[in-house]
């Protein structure tokens, strides 16, 4: 089962660095990203954390990256059991913080691997860091390659053409965001959206509809969208379906699947400021010696 990671409610985790302690047991925490693509995605440092720590925590995509990972490191210890149909997501991201701090409290260099970047819709790792931090514990995060980065790569997509707008796909719905349409719209976890109870791994396609009817507001229904899964295995090909925005409650739509909107309007010039930029440009060339 994939894990299923859940960021509808980010906290401020500004955490201030706390000495470490002078005992000679002294424990320490490694957060690491293995990327989206087994083997190919880590970087030597990261996989230096994982060769060098005593004990390694997993959260990662699948059960063959696991097993990957266990080549690597003899005592692998596995998040997904933690998960089950009805528990509270949150519930299970405090366990996984528990868990780790329990052996990073006995003094044990702790490395905890999650796939893609480590803090990217990722509860558990920022939050281990910041109680590791506030007990006078070594923590840091090392990052990984994220389904984002695959995306502009499979996709083509260059974010600095236009701009690009990345939500938690609920937050549309909970909460009144702005939508610029002249940018991409990247949407993730669209497969769990309108879920409030953080205990379900998928919702119907009626939350989507909801969904739906608050893009239409700066959508046409016909638009073109993308629905995109990146490889997390060398042998698997990248997952691209393209439909129109009216169709998205009516077909499958895996939690790992990200949908994405292209621009459904063209960039609009601000022609005051504009003329306000060319003044200043008059004047520093009127002010600069001939």
């Amino acid at each position: 089962m994939l894990l299923l990671r859940h960021i509808a409610y980010y906290q401020a985790m500004n955490t201030p660095l706390v000495a470490p302690r002078k005992d000679t047991n002294q424990g320490s925490l490694a957060i690491v990203g293995m990327g989206m693509t087994l083997g190919s995605h880590l970087t030597p440092l990261s996989r230096s954390h994982i060769e060098q720590a005593d004990v390694i925590f997993a959260g990662l995509s699948d059960n063959i990256v696991e097993q990957w990972l266990e080549r690597l490191h003899p005592d692998v210890r596995s998040l997904q059991p933690y998960y089950q149909e009805g528990k509270s997501r949150r519930k299970t991201y405090e366990e996984w913080v528990e868990l780790m701090m329990t052996e990073v409290r006995a003094g044990k260099r702790v490395c905890g691997v999650f796939y893609g970047h480590p803090g990217i819709f990722a509860w558990s790792p920022h939050k281990v860091i910041e109680v590791a931090r506030a007990e006078g514990f070594q923590a840091h995060m090392e990052p990984g390659i994220s389904a984002e980065d695959c995306l502009y790569a499979d996709l083509g997509i260059d974010p600095g053409t236009v701009g690009c707008q990345h939500f938690e796909a609920g937050q549309l719905l909970f909460y009144e965001r702005r939508i610029d349409p002249s940018a991409y719209l990247v949407l993730w976890q669209v497969g769990l959206v309108g879920d409030r109870s953080l205990a379900r791994f998928t919702t119907s396609g009626a939350y989507r509809q909801v969904l739906v009817d608050v893009l239409s507001k700066d959508y046409p229904l016909d638009h073109e969208i993308i629905l995109y899964r990146a490889v997390t295995l060398p042998i698997q090909k990248p997952r691209i379906r393209r439909i129109a925005l009216r169709d998205l409650p009516h077909v499958d739509v895996p939690t790992e699947e990200t949908v994405i909107l292209p621009p459904a309007a063209p960039l609009k010039p601000n022609r005051e400021i504009r003329e306000r930029l060319a003044a200043l440009d008059k004047l520093e060339k009127e002010a600069s010696p001939a």
